[in-house]
């Protein structure tokens, strides 16, 4: 495999991976972390392939690795996903059954 970050792409074909990274996201119930793949058709199409709800996790992987791309380091990463889990768990927390 290569990854190349950020991958070779038209911006319009960046802005609606994002969208259906989104929605697939939402749709899925998705909470925390989650990576979705996709497929770039040759006629310029994007393809959800999968929603990966617990990928990979340390400093080389693919997540962490398109993060860093995206200027967000490793640790704060990691800060951010800690502190998502304890407002989650917070919430959860204030209901009353």
């Amino acid at each position: 495999m290569e990854l190349v970050v950020p991958a070779p792409l038209a911006e319009a074909q960046i802005e609606r991976l994002r969208e259906l990274a989104l929605a697939a996201f939402a749709l899925g119930g998705c909470s925390g972390l989650a990576r979705c793949d996709f497929f770039v058709e040759p006629d310029g199409s994007v393809l959800l392939n999968e929603i990966n709800t617990m990928p990979g996790f340390t400093e080389t992987s693919v997540y962490a690795k398109l993060w860093e791309a995206s200027g967000i380091a490793y640790a704060d990463l990691c800060d951010r996903l800690v502190g998502l889990a304890l407002e989650r768990h917070e919430r959860a927390r204030s209901f009353e059954f």
